[in-house]
C-alpha cells in the first residue's frame, strides 16, 4: 500500500493538509484503502500552526517505507535547515518514489539539492527570492505546478490540491482522479502549466454589481459583451456602469472584457488541441487576426509563441 507521508514544519498552514484531502477520497472512490497517510515533522510531537493551532506530529523516522514524500512549509519561506535534518530528509527522499514540495516546501527541495538543474515553481510572491537564493533552480514562477520526473513543485496552498489530484491520476487512472475531483467541488482541475495569475482576481471589485456582470463576461465570452450588456446584468444604465465599473477597477469595460477574453484563450491554447481560429471564435475575438493583434499588446508576442513555448515546457 503506497504510503504518503506529509511532511510539516514549524508555523505550517493548516490549509496546506487539505492536500491529503485527495488521497483519502481515491480511497473513498476505489471503495478500498489504496493509499495510507501519516503526518509527520522532522522529531514529532506538537508543532504549532501559523494561526497558533497546535497538531500532534509522528516523528519521521518511523514513518516507514514512503512512496510519497510531500514538504510543507509556513507561510513564509522557511529558514536553513539545521544539517541532522536535512540528512533526514535527504535519506528519506531517496528511498520515496517521489517528492513533492507544495508551496514554500519549494524551498525546503531546494535545499535538499533536489531542484538542482530542475525547473519548479512555488508562490509568485517568493518565486524571485527562490531564484535569488538558488541560481541552479530554473525558477518558473507562472505555472500552478511542474512535474519533473520524480518531484513536484506547486504553487500557493490551493494549489497543492492540484498537484494531488494529478499524483492520484498518474497511480489510478483519470476515472478516478476525475472523481475525487467531484467530490472535492473542484470547480476547474487545473494543468500544471496554467498561470497563477487570475484577471477576476486582478480586478477585484468590491461592487456586487460590476462583480456580478465580471462573472457574466467570464461565462459568456461569445457574447458581444458591450456597455449596455453588461449593465444590463448589472441592473445599471450604461453611463452608470461605465462610471462605476473604471472607479472600481480602474479601466473600461472594453478593456476589462479584452484581458479576459486573453487569459481564457491563453489557457485553451495551454491547456487544450484547439485551432487558432476555434480559440479566437470560442473567446470571442470573432476572428483570428483581431485575437493576434490583442496578444501582441498584451503579451507582446504572437498566440503561437505562447502555445509553443507551453507545448515545449
Amino acid at each position: 500500500m503506497p504510503h504518503v507521508a506529509m511532511v510539516l514544519s514549524p508555523g505550517f498552514q493548516f490549509l496546506a493538509l487539505g492536500a491529503q484531502a485527495a488521497f483519502e477520497l481515491a480511497n473513498l472512490v476505489r471503495g478500498e484503502p489504496y493509499y495510507s497517510l501519516g503526518i509527520y515533522s522532522s522529531h514529532g510531537g506538537t508543532l504549532v500552526s501559523s494561526t497558533g493551532l497546535p497538531l500532534p506530529t509522528l516523528p519521521l523516522a518511523e514513518a516507514g517505507p514512503v512512496d510519497t514524500l510531500l514538504m510543507m512549509a509556513g507561510i513564509v519561506p522557511p529558514p536553513q535547515l539545521e544539517p541532522e535534518v536535512l540528512d533526514l530528509l535527504c535519506d528519506t527522499a531517496r528511498g520515496a518514489r517521489r517528492v513533492a514540495g507544495l508551496c514554500t516546501g519549494a524551498f525546503i527541495l531546494a535545499q535538499m539539492g533536489l531542484l538542482d538543474g530542475r525547473r519548479a515553481t512555488t508562490h509568485w510572491s517568493y518565486a524571485r527570492q527562490m531564484q535569488e537564493n538558488f541560481p541552479a533552480v530554473r525558477v518558473e514562477e507562472d505555472h500552478i505546478f511542474i512535474n519533473e520526473g520524480q518531484v513536484w513543485t506547486s504553487a500557493g496552498l490551493t494549489a497543492g490540491l492540484d498537484v494531488a489530484v494529478a499524483l492520484v491520476e498518474k497511480d489510478l487512472g483519470a476515472d478516478v482522479s476525475r472523481a475525487v475531483a467531484r467530490r472535492l467541488v473542484m470547480h476547474h482541475r487545473r494543468a500544471g502549466g496554467q498561470s497563477q495569475h487570475s484577471e477576476l482576481l486582478d480586478l477585484a471589485p468590491s461592487n456586487d454589481r460590476i462583480q456580478k456582470a465580471l462573472v457574466h463576461a467570464r461565462a459568456h465570452l461569445t457574447n458581444v459583451l458591450n456597455v449596455e450588456e453588461l449593465a444590463s446584468v448589472a441592473a445599471l444604465s450604461p453611463r452608470q456602469f461605465s462610471r462605476i465599473f473604471r472607479a472600481e477597477t480602474g479601466q473600461s469595460p472594453a478593456k476589462a472584457v479584452e484581458r479576459i477574453r486573453l487569459e481564457a484563450a491563453r489557457l485553451m491554447l495551454e491547456d487544450s488541441s484547439h485551432g487558432l481560429e476555434a480559440i479566437a471564435q470560442l473567446t470571442g475575438f470573432a476572428d483570428l487576426r483581431r485575437m493576434r493583434e490583442a496578444f501582441m499588446r498584451q503579451y507582446g508576442q504572437p498566440p503561437q509563441a505562447l502555445r509553443r513555448i507551453a507545448r515545449a515546457a
